[in-house]
């Protein structure tokens, strides 16, 4: 496949789980040219070198960052286009360590630690990003958040919060972004088995509870980190370039919301 021959592609959260998971399925689509942002430097090291093995030939780059300070935000952005030469498509799958927890149980000051831990990320790169594909006239992007922001859980009042701030930037942002010829979708999943997310949500005995009635209703299988990558590849390629402000669930079947 050669897809993505010529796309400069930014995954932001791209050392684990989703993010690592849709660069290497980038590469097997043709791209490159890539760049992983995380901020561990080992994991980012190891994340390369597993693109790569499917790709050999392929510049893939790691940038360190903070992407929840707006100065982390800047500086990987300007980094990552100065390595690849624009940006055409960036992927935003960052994500913070979270356990579901009913609201009366959870501290003011963690709320909001909460919200800002796992929308500012996004937010913050997003907007980074845009000033360069809007003096290109053409970007393709894609933001991660959770059906959390669309169908209340117990146990999920701060991340729904959360996602529901990223699934709303997010449309608004394609309504604004459309006259620049820049496109920005939304992928939300449930469940997401081999992922730390997963593996924190099934430790603890409230949230297994629900969770485990929730996968249940996952009669097409709990999502896997590939079933994401390739709806990210999709909501960027040619084949949906009439596709913008959307959110679509990946989710097995747990909800149709």
């Amino acid at each position: 496949m050669s897809e993505f021959a010529g796309q400069r592609v930014v995954i932001a959260g791209g050392t684990s789980g989703v993010g690592l998971a849709t660069g290497i399925e980038y590469v097997r689509a043709g791209c490159t040219d890539l760049v992983l942002i995380g901020r561990d430097e080992e994991r980012g090291k190891r994340a390369v070198e597993l693109v790569l093995e499917e790709a050999p030939s392929a510049r893939v780059e790691f940038v360190s960052a903070d992407l929840n300070d707006p100065d982390g935000a800047l500086e990987a952005a300007a980094t990552a286009h100065r390595v690849l030469g624009g940006i055409d498509v960036l992927v935003c799958s960052t994500v913070a360590p979270y356990q579901p927890t009913l609201l009366h149980e959870i501290p003011l000051e963690q709320l909001r630690d909460i919200l800002t831990q796992q929308a500012l990320g996004p937010l913050l790169t997003v907007r980074a990003v845009l000033p360069f594909m809007r003096r290109q006239g053409s970007g393709a992007i894609v933001t991660i958040a959770s059906d959390a922001a669309k169908v209340p859980t117990p146990g999920e009042t701060g991340i729904g919060a959360a996602m529901a701030a990223i699934v709303t930037f997010s449309q608004t942002l394609a309504v604004e972004a459309k006259r620049d010829g820049i496109r920005v979708n939304v992928l939300t999943p449930s469940l997401i088995v081999d992922t730390a997310s997963y593996d924190r949500a099934m430790s603890q005995e409230f949230s297994k509870k629900i969770f485990d009635k929730i996968t249940r209703a996952a009669s097409l299988g709990l999502t896997e980190p590939s079933d994401l990558a390739h709806a990210a590849l999709y909501l960027t390629s040619p084949r949906s370039r009439r596709v913008t402000g959307q959110v679509l669930s990946v989710n097995g079947g747990i909800s149709v919301v």
